[in-house]
């Protein structure tokens, strides 16, 4: 019996890319978002996606954390306590990014979550595939009728409440572990908290801010979402809920 370590979101993997390729060959030049929490493994189910697709598809993937206001903005908005809220997404100018990236090369702002904050180093230009998946939140529901500046369809990763809490908190201690040597990291100020404190400081960024934004604003999407995929304890996923063609 094997003890090798098992790589997150690998088991179940081929299921949901063999049901992205049916997809994609009733919908070829595929936009795909891809939403859930804050820390449930988007970009990391992002990957093992794209490296799953046939291989003869040109796939990119890039993320909605990019068309964040910048943190400046925010602040002088009284809107930074609700980062990653909708209103915190410039939301027109990432549909018009979805329109054009369908015929053209488009520039897709970048974020870094060491500054916290959008880097206009890190831009990517995304050309034109047949398979584009937009990950992250800022997303909304979707009119009756499809058009260019949303995705063709929606993925939401769902998992239990308590191990998505789980992750945050083992995500933020790496930030803030990786910060000690890195005084431009943005978890730099919380250097000076022990790991207990920190603990609990983020517990309640946590309660204050994620988990009320989880409720009021990004669940409610799985209800809108063309596939629903179920995230277990041990980062294996399943199809939960496949309503794809949408019937107007």
């Amino acid at each position: 019996m094997s003890t090798d370590p098992i790589i997150p979101m690998t088991v179940g993997i081929e299921t949901l890319a063999q049901r992205v390729n049916e997809i994609h060959s009733a919908d070829p030049g595929l936009v795909i978002g891809l939403t859930g929490s804050v820390a449930s493994g988007k970009s990391t189910l992002a990957r093992h996606l794209e490296q799953s697709l046939e291989p003869e598809l040109s796939v990119e993937t890039v993320s909605t954390d990019g068309f964040l206001f910048l943190t400046a903005y925010l602040r002088e908005n009284d809107l930074f306590e609700r980062k990653g809220f909708p209103e915190t997404y410039d939301y027109a100018a990432m549909q018009a990014a979805i329109a054009s990236v369908r015929s053209e090369p488009t520039d897709f702002p970048g974020y870094s979550h060491i500054t916290f904050d959008p880097d206009p180093a890190l831009t990517r230009t995304v050309v034109p595939s047949d398979v584009v998946i937009l990950e992250g939140l800022g997303f909304r529901p979707r009119g009756s009728e499809s058009t260019s500046n949303e995705p063709d369809i929606l993925i939401y990763l769902d998992a239990e409440l308590a191990h998505i809490e789980s992750w945050y908190l083992e995500r933020f201690l790496r930030f803030w572990r990786a910060a000690e040597h890195d005084p431009t990291s943005f978890y730099a100020q919380f250097r000076h908290m022990s790991e207990p404190q920190l603990i609990e400081f983020a517990k309640s960024v946590w309660a204050g801010i994620n988990l009320p934004n989880l409720e009021n604003h990004i669940l409610p999407m799985r209800e809108h979402a063309d596939l629903v995929i179920k995230k277990d304890a041990d980062h294996a996923i399943t199809i939960t809920q496949d309503r794809w063609p949408r019937r107007a």
